[in-house]
């Protein structure tokens, strides 16, 4: 009977010892824990009961990367910090004494952010670890690098201040999918370079997108674009000033030159037009139609200060109607004939006779003189007045600009997507 109590309490012993032993044995720690929702396999989504898995974009950092005028492109970088609640990942206080463990961000179910009216997107994980809580939620963050096509209004090029929108979205489909819940927006860096992101807001209700303000610096433009055209047609107003018989229309020639090989050249810096069409397009035309306007006037000119006519190759004949190859003949035939007078000792008429002939060439001289004086007055006179016209034109057409800069607006419709 001894030996029977003696083999029930070896054999309870027994057990208690093998039950600590094992207790010992079980893992408590984090990696165990990690392994153990490794080995689940939850490549899946969660599967609540509406099929919608709610993910909180707790915050939203987006920063401007650049912009393609040309292109009317512009990229950015954008980081995401989420999270969201699966029940399988979940545990109680009682199994494990921490409330948060680390999983690798491959191992699990993540979601899948788009943006839906990007050209082109590239997503990346900040870490390449997932921090999971006891109740299941699960906190990750992301950076995206995206190229938006952006209608830019650029009516009032260099002087744009418009918007952009960049729509992040989850997949989703009538019944099931992700449903984005945005929460703060964080914009960094944009303040340095060309372009300059004033302000960056969430917009819409059903389909929500960040409202991303651009402004352009626009003293480059000025300085590249407007500035020198603006020299050019100071330039071809003082050129009034040279005479017209002189280099005034060679002159001419070469701004009109220089002025095509400035817009040539800059022809790829330029912005497309789009759907609103800048108005330094206009300005340009405008520039080179009063330069050339402006030469061929100085041509007409030229040409009527030397002949009296515009007309090319049509000489106005002089009132006596004498021309020069006549009066050089005369002149010659003048002095040989005062010379033969002083050798023969010719008598007194004959001397008068020649008298006559010189006093008649001395007249027509006078008349061919005042009649190029008249001629130049003419043009000189019809030059004062196209250069008041000149004058006038360009102060009403930088009125005209500017108020038509102001007041003019283009709109168009960005929320297409």
């Amino acid at each position: 009977m001894v030996s029977a109590k003696m083999i029930v309490k070896s054999l309870l012993v027994l057990y208690f010892v093998m039950a600590s032993v094992e207790s010992t044995k079980q893992c408590l720690s984090r990696r165990c824990l990690a392994n153990d929702f490794i080995e689940k396999q939850l490549y899946s989504a969660p599967q609540p009961p509406d099929c919608f898995i709610n993910v909180n974009l707790t915050t939203i950092q987006y920063e401007t990367l650049s912009f393609n005028l040309q292109n009317l492109q512009f990229s950015s970088h954008i980081k995401v910090n989420m999270e969201w609640t699966d029940p399988d990942l979940a545990w109680s206080d009682s199994q494990y004494n921490f409330t948060e463990v680390l999983l690798p961000f491959n191992y699990i179910w993540l979601p899948n952010l788009t943006v839906n009216n990007a050209i082109y997107t590239a997503v990346e994980p900040l870490s390449r670890d997932i921090l999971v809580a006891s109740d299941g939620t699960v906190s990750y963050g992301i950076q995206m690098y995206v190229t938006v096509a952006c209608d830019m209004n650029l009516f009032a090029y260099p002087f744009i201040e418009d918007t952009c929108e960049v729509a992040i979205n989850g997949w989703n489909q009538s019944s099931c999918g992700v449903k984005l819940k945005y929460g703060n927006i964080i914009t960094v860096g944009g303040h340095q370079g060309e372009w300059q992101t004033k302000d960056v807001e969430l917009c819409g209700e059903d389909t929500s997108y960040l409202h991303v303000t651009l402004y352009l610096n626009p003293f480059n433009a000025l300085v590249s674009l407007v500035l020198p055209t603006a020299l050019i047609m100071v330039v071809d107003l003082v050129s009034f000033a040279i005479p017209l018989d002189g280099e005034r229309n060679a002159f001419k020639i070469k701004l009109v030159f220089s002025f095509t090989m400035f817009l040539l050249i800059l022809s790829k810096q330029l912005p497309e037009g789009g759907p609103c069409s800048p108005l330094i397009y206009y300005h340009f035309c405008f520039c080179l139609i009063v330069l050339v306007v402006s030469l061929l006037v100085s041509m007409m000119l030229s040409q009527l200060a030397r002949t009296g006519s515009i007309w090319p190759g049509r000489p106005r004949k002089s009132g006596s109607g004498v021309s020069v190859a006549q009066q050089d003949d005369a002149i010659h035939q003048n002095d040989t004939e005062i010379n033969s007078i002083k050798a023969n000792s010719v008598d007194l008429i004959s001397d008068y006779t020649s008298i006559q002939k010189i006093s008649s060439f001395v007249n027509n001289m006078d008349k061919e003189v005042t009649e190029k004086k008249r001629r130049q007055d003419c043009a000189k006179s019809w030059d004062n007045l196209f250069f008041i016209i000149y004058l006038a034109l360009d102060i009403i057409y930088m009125f005209c600009a500017f108020s038509f800069f102001k007041t003019q607006k283009c709109r168009t419709n960005k929320v297409n997507f």
